[in-house]
């Protein structure tokens, strides 16, 4: 099979992520959590730094987001019925996100703290 040019790749990637926005509610509540803070970057005039740090923390929530979702859309294929292997397999997926929205939280409190009570 041959490779898609890289515009199609782009695409795909693309029409991946509008699904997510389309289709899961926690990506959409997560999505809302990037534009306020977005706004807050702009409104308290974030450094460089601290604007990396909260984008890095945004984006790996959301990307963490869609790989839970790929894998529990993946383990519905394989086993449409209940079966605890799966269930397993899905809680620790949603415990990756959840790790990495936590570790968000606390970097977002270390960044906008000095920006808020300063």
């Amino acid at each position: 099979m041959r490779k898609p040019p890289i515009h199609r790749s782009f695409q795909n990637a693309f029409r991946g992520v509008f699904l997510m926005v389309k289709t899961e509610r926690n990506f959409q509540i997560e999505c809302l959590a990037f534009l306020i803070n977005l706004f807050l970057i702009f409104y308290l005039q974030l450094s460089g730094i601290d604007t990396a740090l909260i984008l890095l923390a945004c984006f790996g929530v959301l990307s963490t987001e869609i790989l839970n979702t790929a894998i529990e859309k993946t383990c519905d294929i394989i086993q449409p019925e209940f079966d605890k292997r799966i269930g397993f397999i899905k809680d620790v997926s949603a415990g990756a996100v959840i790790l990495m929205s936590i570790v968000s939280a606390i970097v977002g409190v270390l960044v906008y703290w000095k920006y808020i009570f300063s």
